[in-house]
C-alpha cells in the first residue's frame, strides 16, 4: 500500500470508490443504496473538499495494480482537524487500509497539538471500533431525521420564525463567535464558503436575537449527491425549530436529512411535522473537547463534529 495525495486526475476514481464503498455497506447492512445517482453525483465531495482544503485528501493505492484501495478527506482548522468521509474499496476490507489512513491524519494533528473531530455511524460497528481504538470518544448522539417537504413548502407556526433571515458575509464574524462559545471551534473559512455559495447549492439562515446578536445559524446543501441540513449551531433550543423550518423551506420538493441531538426536546415537534428516523450518528473527538454550551447539528457535506 502506498499513501499519497489526491490529484485532479484522481477525482473520477475517488468518486467511484466513495460510491461503490458506501453503497456496498448500505446494500449489505440496510438493503438500499445511499448514492442512488451514481459516481457522477459523488464528485461533489471532491469539488467541495478541494475548494475548501486543496490537497487534503489522502489516498491508499495498491502498488501492484495501481487500484485505489481507500480515500479520506480531512480539514485542518485553527482549532482542530476534522476527519471527512473515509472509504475503503470492498476488495480491500480488513486489510488495514482505514487504519493506515486514519493514523496518517491523527499523526498530522498530533504534530500540531490539535484534536481531531468526526461524525461516525452508530450502526457501523467496524468504523466505530476503528475510531474508538484510535482514542476517539463519542461526545453526542444524534438522530438522523428526514422530512419530505411539499413543493409549496411547510406552513407551521413556529415562535421565533420572524427572527430568521438569510445570512450575509458580514455575519461571518458573529457566526464564528457563536460557534466558539457553543463548541470551542473556529470554522471561519467554512461559513464564508457557504454564504458566498459560488457553487449555487448552499443556503444559510441565521437567527437574530432581540439585541441584534447572532444566536443561531443553519446551512443546507441541495445537490444530487447530498441533500442535508447542517452544519448548525444554536445558542439554545429556542433557535432550533425556526432555523430547521427555514432551511426545510429552502429545500422545497426535496427530502433533506438532518441530525438532531437525541436529547433535544424538538424531536417530538419534528415527529409531529412528519419526520422519520433513518440512522443514528455520534460526534466523536480525539483530544480536547469542550462540552457543548448550546445545540449543534453536524452534517456530512462537509463532514463536521
Amino acid at each position: 500500500m502506498k499513501l499519497r495525495q489526491m490529484m485532479d486526475a484522481d477525482w473520477s476514481a475517488v468518486a467511484d470508490l466513495i460510491c461503490v464503498s458506501t453503497n456496498h455497506w448500505y446494500q449489505v447492512n440496510r438493503g438500499f443504496s445511499i448514492f442512488a445517482n451514481g459516481p457522477d453525483s459523488v464528485r461533489l465531495f471532491c469539488e467541495v473538499y478541494e475548494a475548501l482544503d486543496a490537497g487534503c485528501c489522502l489516498l491508499a493505492e495498491d502498488e501492484t495494480t495501481g487500484m485505489l484501495m481507500g480515500s479520506c478527506f480531512y480539514h485542518p482548522r485553527a482549532t482542530h482537524v476534522s476527519l471527512g468521509i473515509m472509504n475503503v474499496h470492498p476488495n480491500y476490507f480488513g486489510k488495514g487500509v482505514a487504519r493506515a489512513l486514519l493514523t496518517f491524519i491523527t499523526d498530522l494533528a498530533d504534530a500540531e497539538n490539535k484534536p481531531v473531530r468526526l461524525v461516525s455511524s452508530a450502526m457501523n460497528l467496524d468504523s466505530f471500533s476503528l475510531y474508538t481504538k484510535a482514542g476517539f470518544v463519542p461526545r453526542q448522539a444524534f438522530q438522523d431525521m428526514m422530512i419530505s417537504v411539499p413543493e409549496d413548502g411547510l406552513d407551521f407556526g413556529v415562535t421565533g420564525s420572524e427572527r430568521v433571515r438569510d445570512a450575509q458575509l458580514d455575519d461571518v464574524s458573529a457566526i464564528v463567535d457563536l460557534e466558539m462559545f457553543v463548541s470551542g471551534i473556529d470554522r471561519t473559512k467554512d461559513f464564508e464558503y457557504f454564504i458566498k455559495n459560488e457553487a449555487g447549492i448552499w443556503h444559510t439562515s441565521i437567527y437574530e436575537g432581540v439585541d441584534g446578536q447572532v444566536d443561531g445559524v443553519l446551512v443546507s446543501v441541495n445537490h444530487p449527491g447530498s441533500n442535508m441540513l447542517g452544519p448548525g449551531v444554536m445558542r439554545s433550543e429556542v433557535q432550533v425549530l425556526p432555523l430547521i423550518l427555514a432551511e426545510l423551506n429552502a429545500n422545497k420538493g426535496c427530502s433533506p436529512v438532518f441530525l438532531v441531538p437525541v436529547d433535544s426536546p424538538v424531536v417530538q415537534n419534528l415527529y409531529a411535522w412528519g419526520a422519520r428516523n433513518c440512522e443514528v450518528h455520534f460526534a466523536q473527538v480525539r483530544g480536547h473537547f469542550q462540552v457543548f454550551q448550546g445545540v449543534v447539528m453536524p452534517t456530512f457535506m462537509p463532514e463536521t463534529g
